[in-house]
């Protein structure tokens, strides 16, 4: 057996590299005329429900959107709802439906089955499930004095995702829904200062690919890599540096400018419509895998020379100057008339929607 293994560690890899170059032509004309037939028979979300977790980040936001321009109805959902008015105006002038917001915090399972529930109430169906609440960090890893984000971190950007997922599926199974990841480029080019954020990060790949094969296409999934977009590395993107505590930033909060992030939103959700399992963004990333795999001293090389001039500078050792989440989530609000009701009037419409509603009163 051992010598098997060894004859096909040494064929099997230089034979499949042969074999693709040979069939690179034939696949890429599969693939073309798939997504050509993608695109004529793309899914028409109009008067359909979305659900957007996160949807006060920069990313979360133009995916909102991006879906009221498909005229869909929308059920944004942020732990912070400071900036969900504004959006959720604007999703309307862009042609939404009916907008639902609600502050809800993605890693308590009980806020998601809240939040799911009020979208049932109000719509009675959901199609789309959209998860984009994420958390980074550039820190090194050695260097953590306070262990206590360390559970959080893993808390956002994976169970973040599983439980609204878990929460939502008996639903999207009614609709032949879909569900949405927002994961990056990192679960599997892994780079400096972000050890747990890839390693959620690849958990969560690795979960969706595995839940895919479970659901047997009854309920789609679509995963959406990206590398890094705008400016946020340089901007922080998950934290800002005070003298010598370290103040965090969701990543739902950092106003990220520029068109690399409206162009990753279309492509999500234009990707997500034609029923495609991943959308990558850029897609020349994907050269590294081939690295990776037969080269990883080439790729290791390369990263050391681009960080080298970064490397020997040192993070400050963590001590958050505030909680990372403060303060309770506001109940949720409906704006726009109520799809289960036809009302005779706009006066009746403020009434019915007033802040003293009969939505349920969000409890820490």
């Amino acid at each position: 057996m051992d010598l098997l293994n060894s004859f096909l560690n040494l064929v099997v890899p230089p034979a499949s590299l042969v074999m693709l170059a040979f069939a690179w032509p034939a696949l890429c004309f599969v693939n073309g005329c798939e997504w050509l037939y993608n695109n004529f028979c793309s899914e028409n979300m109009e008067d359909k429900v979305v659900i957007i977790t996160g949807a006060s980040s920069d990313i979360g936001e133009q995916i909102a959107y991006e879906y009221a321009k498909r005229k869909a109805n929308l059920v944004l959902v942020a732990r912070r709802e400071n900036r969900l008015p504004g959006i959720s105006q604007n999703a309307r002038f862009m042609g939404a439906g009916h907008i639902l917001t609600i502050a809800a915090d993605v890693v308590r399972e009980e806020d998601c089955r809240r939040f799911v529930s009020e979208t049932i109430n109000v719509f009675g169906r959901v199609d789309h499930l959209v998860n984009t609440a994420s958390l980074g960090h550039t820190f090194f890893f050695e260097e953590v004095t306070d262990t206590s984000i360390f559970p959080r971190l893993l808390d956002i950007n994976f169970w973040g995702n599983v439980y609204p997922t878990f929460v939502a599926l008996p639903y999207l199974h009614e609709s032949n829904g879909r569900v949405v990841v927002n994961a990056s480029v990192e679960n599997w080019l892994p780079l400096p200062r972000m050890s747990l954020y890839a390693s959620a990060k690849a958990a969560l790949v690795t979960f969706y690919e595995s839940l895919r094969f479970e659901l047997n296409d009854e309920v789609g999934i679509t995963i959406a890599t990206h590398g890094w977009i705008g400016s946020e590395m340089t901007k922080g993107k998950f934290m800002l540096e005070d003298g010598a505590e370290m103040q965090w930033k969701e990543e739902r909060e950092v106003h990220v400018t520029g068109g690399p992030v409206e162009d990753f939103a279309r492509l999500i959700v234009s990707g997500a419509c034609r029923g495609d399992t991943y959308v990558k963004f850029p897609s020349w990333y994907d050269v590294f895998l081939l690295y990776r795999v037969f080269a990883p001293h080439v790729l290791n090389w390369t990263f050391r020379l681009l960080i080298s001039s970064e490397g020997a500078r040192r993070t400050p050792l963590i001590g958050t100057g505030r909680p990372l989440l403060e303060g309770p989530p506001a109940r949720p609000r409906l704006e726009g008339t109520s799809p289960r009701q036809v009302l005779s009037s706009p006066s009746s419409f403020f009434s019915q929607y007033s802040p003293s509603s009969s939505f349920s009163q969000y409890s820490p």
